[in-house]
C-alpha cells in the first residue's frame, strides 16, 4: 500500500485503487492531487495491472469530489482551463492509458469531478450519489474537450439542461441517461463492481482490451472534428468570459462564501 497525505493506493490481483484522501478540502482537484494521482496512474500502468479504480474518501458532508480547486484559478487573464494545466492533463492521462480506469463513487460529484468521471471508461455509483456541472455557478467558460464528454455520453440536450441549470441529478437519472453503468446500495456496490467488472477484467484479454480502448478514443474524436475557424470562434468566446469581470466576481464570491453578483450580458460574447 502506498500512502499520501492525499492519495491511498492498493493493488489487489493486478487491480489497482487509487483513493483520493484528502476530504477535508472536499478531494478538490488541485495542483497536488492531480499530480500526485498522475504519477499513480502511471506507476499502475508500469507495474502491469490490468485495471484502475479511481475511488474517494467522502467528507462529512458526503462529498466525493468538489471539482476544480477554485483558490487555484488564475485572475490575471490567463486560461483558467488551458491545454497544460494540472487537471487537464490528468484528464488526458486517464483517457489514453492503456488499460480501462473505473471511477467509483459513493457521493457527490461536482463540477470538473464529473469530467474525471467521463474521462474514466466507467462509472459505478452508489444509488444515493448525485452529479452537478457547476462552471456556470463560479462564471468560468467550460473547455471543448470538456463539453464533449458530456455530448458523447449524454446527448446534447441533457448536457445543455446539466451545463446551463448547473442543477445535480440522482444516480437513476445519471444511469438512465447513460452517464453511469451500475448503481447499488453502499453496502452491495463492492461486490457488484467484482462481478460486473474487476472479475471479467481478470480473465480477458489486456491486449484485446487495450487495443479496443484506444479505437474507441480514436473513433470518438473522429466524430467530433470541428474547422480551425469554429476552433478559433470557441476560443475567442472562451476568453471574453475568463477576462471579465464576472469571472473574478464568481471567484471571490465562492472565496468569500457569498451569492455572486453577475453583471455581465450575453451581447458581450458578439463577435463579428
Amino acid at each position: 500500500m502506498q500512502t499520501t497525505d492525499i492519495i491511498n493506493v492498493t493493488t489487489d490481483d493486478r487491480i489497482c485503487f487509487i483513493e483520493m484522501a484528502n476530504p477535508e478540502h472536499l478531494n478538490c482537484l488541485g495542483h497536488a492531487l492531480c499530480t500526485t494521482m498522475t504519477e499513480a496512474i502511471k506507476k499502475a500502468y508500469e507495474e502491469e495491472n490490468v485495471c484502475i479504480i479511481i475511488k474517494a474518501k467522502c467528507s462529512k458532508s458526503g462529498v466525493w469530489s468538489a471539482g476544480h480547486d477554485i483558490r487555484e484559478l488564475p485572475l490575471d487573464g490567463d486560461d483558467p482551463l488551458g491545454y497544460d494545466v494540472h487537471l487537464e492533463r490528468l484528464l488526458r492521462l486517464i483517457q489514453d492509458i492503456p488499460i480501462p480506469v473505473v471511477a467509483y463513487v459513493e457521493g457527490s460529484v461536482w463540477g470538473g469531478a464529473c469530467d474525471l468521471c467521463l474521462s474514466c471508461d466507467m462509472i459505478v455509483a452508489v444509488d444515493t450519489s448525485t452529479f452537478a456541472i457547476t462552471p456556470a455557478k463560479i462564471g468560468i467558460p467550460y473547455n471543448s474537450s470538456g463539453l464533449m464528454h458530456f455530448i458523447n455520453q449524454l446527448g446534447i440536450n441533457k448536457a445543455r439542461e446539466m451545463f446551463f441549470t448547473a442543477n445535480a441529478i440522482k444516480a437513476a437519472d445519471a444511469l438512465n441517461v447513460g452517464l453511469l453503468n451500475h448503481i447499488a446500495p453502499a453496502e452491495e456496490l463492492p461486490a457488484l463492481l467484482e462481478e460486473k467488472i474487476l472479475a471479467p477484467m481478470r480473465r480477458n484479454s489486456i491486449v484485446s482490451v487495450s487495443a479496443m480502448k484506444r479505437q474507441f478514443r480514436v473513433l470518438s474524436k473522429a466524430a467530433s472534428s470541428i474547422s480551425a475557424e469554429d476552433f478559433e470562434r470557441i476560443n475567442a468566446w472562451r476568453e471574453r468570459v475568463y477576462r471579465s469581470s464576472d469571472y473574478n466576481e464568481g471567484i471571490s464570491a465562492f472565496i468569500e462564501k457569498r451569492k455572486p453578483q453577475y453583471k455581465g450580458k450575453a451581447k458581450d460574447l458578439d463577435l463579428m
